[in-house]
């Protein structure tokens, strides 16, 4: 590769690298200067966006899953993302690795040990029964279908661009050309990218100030002194920044690896919590019924909507989690089909379900019923600790202390959160650093400077959350709010995907029938008429052609 055309400024987007950096910092100063004016502004876009457009999120992400298992079924599912002859270029587990550890994998950790306890205290699990059942339910409902849906849809739309179509524009506006036209090189183009990268910057701030807190916790626990949570967060962030912006310096080789460690350290943990923890048969029994329990009630959970307000579950979970999902549908799916080249539509879809939502599940099955058996045996009363604490973050740490040698859990559990991290801004880093070009070939990978300047533009908004000390509902509104546009888009890429595979398809039947013309030239067969030829008949003839004549 030639490195130094990568950094030819002629070739870089100005306006989608420095108006983002200039609304980041805007946004800093204003979290930083005045945070509880922001977040009752954040607050009141928030309430208004997920109370009257509660339905449009809900749908949104049930038609995307509904999309996803329609795509993968289809005429489109055989399109290999690449030379339809072409091979993976990753292994099934790499691959895997590299797809789960890209999103939110250091979340899926964090809320698979704590998430069951606030579905426990929400009423509206009560007004459904058994607190036990639902709150084990909801988890696979969240990190379930529809949030994999959003990333496995765009994922094989991004492939499609990059593998198949060869599109040199890495943006979210170049996977809608075939419905925008010229206009994707235009405002609307630019708008689109803007939006995109805004959602991006608020996807990392949201996973960021979330599950930060629980590392302070797990260290100062790990090390018995009282340091302050604002020591802690600053050593935690500026020690992810540099394992990440050092692995993404290396290219997908740093990735793949680091990816590939993540995997190993995430399924010993959950090994070591299954066998060694004393709830083996609980968490398997449970983990199945729940299983069965989303598979009977998924629809009527997707479409729920509380439409009398009486406890506001939908709006605090269900929307809140779609709209997470969607914000990060700018940077893991680009990577997801960056990677999946060599693979079909249907083997990118299918694997993904198999791999990435797997894992979530077995993440949530494992640590969630862990500690909802410690409740449900008496061995350690969770919920009411909980209770008198008002602290999540304490609660984990102490269910983690009912393991056997739970230093050495705790310990592990540090490093894998560090390192999911570090995975997950290796590929938004990758991705935002591809949006400051104005085109960027398929090996190209940007200039060192790029990606520094978006290692360290990445980590901003999150210290400002962090540090203006915003709330869980602040941080979600962050989320919810850059959700809204990104739905639009979202719906206008699978479109486009759509009628843009149609065409390939169609150019494809063309050149076989093109095919057929020639070799009937110059081998007749008899045929009454061109159309009746079926696959099968054009497969065989183009297989004896090829035999008896080879190239010529």
């Amino acid at each position: 590769m030639n490195k130094k055309s990568f950094g030819n400024e002629s070739r870089i987007d100005w306006m989608i690298t420095l108006v983002p950096f200039m609304m980041i910092v805007f946004l800093c100063v204003l979290f930083f200067v005045f945070p509880d004016d922001s977040n009752v502004v954040l607050n009141s876009i928030r309430d208004f966006l997920g109370d009257s457009f509660g339905v449009y999120y809900l749908l949104i992400g049930l038609g995307t899953a509904i999309v996803s298992i329609y795509i993968s079924c289809s005429k489109y599912g055989s399109i290999v993302l690449g030379e339809q002859d072409e091979k993976p270029k990753y292994s099934f587990f790499v691959w895997g690795s590299m797809m789960f550890t890209c999103g939110l994998a250091a979340d899926i950790l964090f809320y698979s040990l704590c998430e069951w306890i606030l579905y426990w205290e929400d009423p509206h699990t009560a007004e459904l029964g058994d607190l036990m059942d639902w709150s084990s339910t909801f988890t696979l409902f969240h990190w379930g279908p529809i949030p994999w849906g959003f990333y496995l849809v765009l994922a094989v739309a991004f492939g499609f661009m990059l593998h198949v179509r060869k599109r040199k524009r890495q943006k979210y506006s170049e996977a809608c050309r075939p419905l925008l036209g010229k206009y994707t090189d235009l405002l609307p183009g630019k708008l689109i990218d803007l939006l995109a990268v805004f959602a991006l910057l608020a996807g990392t701030a949201t996973t960021f100030s979330v599950a930060t807190p629980l590392l302070s916790q797990a260290i100062k626990s790990l090390v018995g002194v009282d340091i302050s949570d604002r020591t802690i967060t600053i050593a935690i962030l500026v020690i992810t920044c540099v394992i990440y912006t050092y692995s993404v310096m290396k290219g997908m080789i740093g990735v793949s690896i680091l990816a590939n460690v993540c995997t190993y350290l995430f399924y010993g943990l959950l090994f070591y919590v299954l066998l060694f923890g004393g709830q083996c048969k609980f968490i398997i029994e449970c983990g199945l019924s729940a299983m069965g329990r989303l598979a009977q009630n998924f629809i009527g959970l997707s479409t729920y909507t509380d439409p009398t307000r009486s406890t506001g579950f939908a709006q605090n979970w269900t929307i809140f989690y779609w709209a997470y999902w969607m914000v990060w549908c700018v940077a893991a799916p680009f990577f997801i089909g960056s990677i999946s080249r060599g693979r079909t539509v249907r083997q990118t879809i299918l694997g993904g379900y198999v791999f990435g939502m797997g894992s979530t599940f077995v993440s949530f099955i494992v640590l969630g019923n862990y500690g909802l058996g410690l409740h449900m045996s008496g061995r350690f009363d969770v919920v009411s600790f909980y209770e008198k604490t008002g602290d999540l973050y304490v609660t984990i740490i102490e269910i983690i202390n009912q393991l056997p040698l739970a230093p050495l859990v705790m310990a592990a559990l540090i490093i894998a959160m560090i390192a999911f991290y570090a995975t997950s801004f290796d590929s938004i880093t990758l991705v935002a650093a591809q949006y400051s070009y104005k085109d960027l070939k398929e090996d190209e990978e940007p200039d060192s400077k790029i990606k520094a300047f978006w290692s360290v533009l990445l980590i901003l908004l999150p210290i400002a959350l962090v540090f203006s000390d915003s709330s869980m509902s602040n941080i979600q509104s962050v989320s919810i709010i850059a959700a809204f546009p990104i739905g639009l888009v979202i719906m206008l890429i699978t479109a486009a995907f759509v009628k843009d595979a149609d065409m390939f398809l169609k150019e494809i039947r063309q050149e076989e029938t093109e095919n057929i013309k020639i070799i009937q030239a110059h081998k007749p067969v008899k045929v009454k008429d061109e159309d009746e030829l079926s696959d099968d008949k054009i497969e065989e003839i183009i297989e004896n052609w090829e035999y008896m004549y080879g190239d010529r």
